[in-house]
């Protein structure tokens, strides 16, 4: 009886674990949302902030030293070439052309003298009433005296040049954009004293940050439109790329060089849209990267047996909604944009009924 008993026990439980083997049923397959991989053309811009300047700027300052006496203009002021726009206390370049117009005086009297007598010496010397020597003399003593006043001239035009620089004056037409100095205040030669915008052309310049030349040099064209009133973009050719970085703020200048005529006033903020050279690459949403021990990454899906992998991917550029992969993605694959955060390797999937 025991054995018959120990018997139906083991066939029980055999009965059970047929029961519970039936029972289990695969899981069914993820759902998903795929895109197929396909290359696309890309372009990198950037829309970055500037003004308008004048193409040309001029720092003005005095060629000597003094205590400025006027000021005649001031910022925004708008100037004439020739005009005099500031001036130093002169009292003492002007007894300096005093003393040298006297000296040149002296000078000239000197070889007036000196004159007659290498002419009176030079009519005894043919009637043979005094010896050579003393013609001589006399022609030695005009030359040296001549010497003199052409030392004396170049003198009196030293200084009045030196008065001449104690008013400073505009080079060109244009407006005043920036002063340095004030009546009353001491001031050193070449001290920057005012900046003249000069008239003419204008250029739009703009600090580009060093990583958006990664790709090259942008395109030569560029829309530019006032912060104002974004309806008024213009197109403008990039004139001049700097050749240097800005170690303080890494970034490159860039200046426009704008149209004839275009109604903008100095100083005015505009925004300039630059655009890369286009590339071709594989353009994939946001939606679709995943990660992979701490490494970008994507799901792939295989059709054959409509299962997943992960796989690492090499991101060129991450944009506004979208990244372009370089590699780690082909035409044609399938990738996961919605659902891939409940995956697992080599796990079963389903998409869009395909």
């Amino acid at each position: 009886m025991q054995s018959y008993r120990l018997l139906g026990i083991a066939l029980a439980c055999a009965c059970l674990g047929a029961c519970e083997d039936k029972a289990e049923v695969a899981p069914p397959p993820q759902q998903v949302r795929v895109v197929a991989a396909a290359e696309a053309q890309y372009q990198q811009g950037a829309e970055i902030t500037g003004e308008v300047k004048a193409r040309v700027q001029s720092e003005l300052s005095f060629r000597v030293s003094g205590r400025v006496l006027e000021r005649k203009v001031d910022v925004g002021s708008h100037v004439r070439a020739g005009d005099v726009i500031a001036r130093l206390n002169d009292t003492e370049q002007q007894a300096d052309v005093s003393v040298a117009r006297a000296a040149l005086e002296s000078a000239q009297a000197v070889v007036r003298q000196k004159t007659l007598a290498f002419e009176r010496s030079r009519s005894l010397l043919r009637s043979q009433a005094v010896p050579r020597a003393i013609f001589d003399d006399a022609q030695k003593e005009l030359l040296s005296a001549q010497a003199s006043l052409e030392g004396a001239e170049a003198a009196l035009a030293t200084a009045e040049d030196a008065l001449s620089y104690t008013e400073l004056k505009s080079a060109a037409d244009g407006i005043i954009t920036a002063r340095s100095i004030e009546a009353g205040q001491v001031v050193s030669a070449a001290q920057s004293a005012f900046t003249l915008a000069n008239d003419g052309p204008r250029d739009a310049v703009f600090d580009v940050f060093e990583a958006f030349f990664l790709d090259g040099q942008p395109l030569k064209d560029v829309e530019v439109v006032p912060v104002s009133d974004p309806s008024l973009n213009v197109h403008a050719a990039i004139r001049e790329v700097s050749p240097v970085i800005d170690a303080k703020a890494g970034t490159i200048r860039i200046k426009v060089g704008l149209q004839k005529g275009t109604p903008w006033p100095l100083g005015t903020p505009v925004v300039g849209k630059l655009r890369a050279s286009p590339r071709e690459g594989i353009v994939l949403p946001y939606t679709a990267i995943a990660s992979a021990e701490g490494e970008p990454a994507v799901w792939f899906v295989n059709a054959r047996n409509q299962s997943v992998s992960l796989r690492k991917i090499s991101v060129g550029r991450y944009r506004q909604s979208d990244f372009v992969v370089t590699s780690g993605v082909a035409p044609h694959d399938l990738i996961v944009t919605e659902g891939g955060k409940f995956l697992k390797e080599g796990q079963a999937v389903a998409w869009d009924g395909k």
